[in-house]
């Protein structure tokens, strides 16, 4: 029983991982993201710049660090922030709501287009031990609970695989470890076909905050 167990979980494992890379490689529809990064410096400058600093470095651990990002990332995150055609927001946020509200499409790729020509900064992961557990499941996922390694979309260093997967080297550990359990909860289901939901439902909290440390000290 034990060897079909664990043959189980290997298969579980290896699909989920095969279907992020699917899903990575082949999106729906490309976002248009040609954007004057010189315009949408004006923006961020004016708008942006409280909560995720002039060049997309935020210092507020709770609000994602934007510089490098990738534009068809931030776009789509910006589009799923407003509501369209009265309907609900596919995102979350009465704050970012109420900033996108006023953005044309011009304005977003403009933004999407500063923001991923800003050169991020390394950061720094404050807990050693924590970080090295957590390192553990980004490169290797858990293989009993079927948790697939980060790396395998979001890459080996934290670039991420656009337009789907984010950029992750560096990101706030705070912020990180709250869109994970947002994606848990579907508090947060705006990705593609819930593979987050579906890999946060299968980490513990132990593990959300140890791969969260991890990340806020890879550097590409």
């Amino acid at each position: 029983m034990q060897g079909i167990k664990l043959i189980s979980m290997i298969i579980a494992s290896a699909v989920l991982t095969l279907s992020s890379h699917v899903f990575a490689e082949t999106p729906s529809q490309p976002a248009k993201t040609a954007g004057d990064a010189a315009k949408g410096q004006e923006i961020a400058t004016q708008v942006c710049v409280a909560c995720h600093g002039a060049n997309g470095t935020s210092m507020i651990p709770e609000n994602p660090n934007l510089a490098g990002q990738h534009a068809e990332y931030i776009i789509k995150q910006l589009n799923n922030f407003k509501s369209q055609d009265g309907k609900p927001a596919e995102r979350e946020s009465p704050v970012m709501s109420a900033m996108v509200a006023p953005l044309s499409d011009e304005d977003i790729r403009n933004l999407a287009a500063y923001y991923a020509r800003q050169k991020p900064q390394p950061g720094v992961a404050n807990n050693k031990e924590l970080a090295e557990e957590g390192e553990k499941v980004y490169r290797g996922g858990n293989l009993e609970t079927g948790v697939p390694a980060c790396s395998s979309c979001h890459s080996p260093n934290g670039a991420g695989i656009p337009p789907v997967y984010p950029q992750l080297a560096g990101q706030h550990a705070q912020y990180t470890a709250t869109q994970l359990r947002a994606f848990r909860t579907e508090q947060r289901a705006n990705d593609a076909n819930k593979v987050m939901h579906v890999i946060a439902t299968r980490m513990s909290e132990k593990e959300m905050q140890a791969v969260s440390e991890f990340i806020s000290g890879l550097r590409k």
